[in-house]
């Protein structure tokens, strides 16, 4: 995955210096998304199980315990530590870098667009189960191979030059996440 997002910046890399080439100017700046999560609005919930939030979901909607795959990382908790952000505030990124580049960004920039502080898997679903009011008792798997103890972004260029900062945190992300799918407790 990161690799094939490498590559993309690569080809971005190549298309400027073609179009210096022929004297003609083409602006981009590369955004490197961490874990994006949560909802801007209801009917817009992440049906894509491709991060832990709508994994943990979906397997609670089918009466399956998530999985946690490792719990022998070098970390607090033992369990892999990511970074996420919500998707408002990676929409609110790609608005700071077009404002960046229609005030003459440069172009070889590459923001993290992230939080800057990362929630353990453990974090992850304890916060699911204190905002669904459900009690979880995750399964415990394997590593899996090539999973890094801990993935931080860190956003110290795109606070600098963007003026850009996450506003959610991960208990937000969690309850938009869990309230698009329709999940949230019933109130008495």
């Amino acid at each position: 995955y990161g690799q094939t997002k490498l590559i993309g910046e690569w080809m971005i890399d190549n298309q400027i210096t073609a179009s210096q080439m022929r004297g003609t100017t083409f602006n981009a700046v590369k955004l490197r998304y961490f874990n994006v999560a949560g909802a801007g609005w209801n009917e817009l919930a992440d049906t894509a199980v491709m991060n832990l939030i709508p994994i943990v979901l979906g397997r609670l909607k089918d009466g399956k315990a998530p999985i946690i795959f490792g719990d022998d990382y070098d970390t607090p908790d033992g369990t892999c530590i990511r970074d996420y952000v919500h998707v408002k505030d990676l929409a609110e990124a790609h608005i700071a870098a077009l404002d960046y580049m229609k005030a003459g960004g440069t172009t070889e920039t590459v923001f993290n667009v992230g939080t800057g502080t990362g929630a353990s898997v453990k974090e992850v679903i304890d916060t699911i189960a204190e905002v669904t009011g459900r009690d979880i008792v995750p399964d415990m798997g394997e590593r899996r191979a090539g999973d890094p103890p801990a993935l931080v972004a860190d956003v110290t260029r795109i606070s600098a030059l963007l003026s850009w900062k996450a506003e959610f945190g991960l208990e937000e992300i969690v309850r938009s996440a869990v309230e698009a799918a329709g999940m949230l407790p019933e109130l008495d």
